[in-house]
């Protein structure tokens, strides 16, 4: 595992390497670093990013913060199908159509070739196969980056947005995030993923830029 430390100013940005053929593992640590964490993370043109963390983490909040380029977030999805069908219907009756719409919009993402960051909820695995198979595909890399929050500070995130998951869905995704990040920590990326940087709250908070270049 090639264990990359990455050193920032507060007016810095790291730039993620393009992957060749069979790359060792690349994982960056960008956790506790008491300020010093980068303003943006560069990655390739035609790379793809996923950003996966538990519900209340934070994710859609990056996204929204530091991606100008493609980003596909089932909560937005979400957001605008809510804002279309009457207050009374529970969500469940329609989610099937929501997750149709989310992946026809990650599709048509995907064909443009540019860079995409996804939202990753971390159950659908096979989303990541996906992912992996477009990045090898377009002669492009899949990076993963980790959310790594508290499930306490995650509950709250999720008070603070009046929206959250059931108990149970987030003992689910609780313990698929734990086995997630004791992978990465150990180098053991998913498949077909050629790196991945892990982020605390503060060097989340601290990142405005997720951009694509070349």
């Amino acid at each position: 595992m090639n264990r990359t430390p990455v050193y920032a100013t507060v007016t810095s940005g790291v730039a993620v390497p393009k992957q060749r053929r069979a790359p060792a593992p690349v994982v960056r640590d960008l956790r506790d670093r008491a300020g010093r964490s980068p303003r943006a993370l560069l990655f390739h043109g035609g790379d793809l990013v996923v950003i996966t963390g538990l519900p209340g983490s934070g994710k859609s909040t990056l996204m929204r913060r530091a991606v100008p380029g493609h980003r596909i977030d089932s909560q937005d999805t979400r957001d605008r199908w809510a804002a279309r069908v009457p207050g009374l219907l529970p969500y469940p009756l329609y989610r099937p159509l929501v997750r149709l719409a989310h992946y026809a919009a990650l599709r048509r993402a995907l064909r443009t070739g540019e860079g995409v960051v996804v939202h990753d909820c971390g159950t659908q695995s096979w989303v990541r196969g996906w992912l992996a198979r477009e990045a090898r595909r377009r002669g492009g890399t899949l990076h993963l980056l980790l959310l790594d929050v508290a499930p306490g500070t995650a509950r709250e995130g999720q008070r603070e947005r009046s929206r959250g998951v059931s108990r149970y869905a987030f003992t689910r995704h609780r313990r698929t995030t734990a086995r997630l990040l004791d992978a990465v920590e150990r180098g053991a990326l998913p498949a077909g993923v050629g790196s991945a940087t892990l982020l605390d709250r503060p060097a989340a908070d601290a990142l405005g830029r997720i951009v694509f270049t070349g």
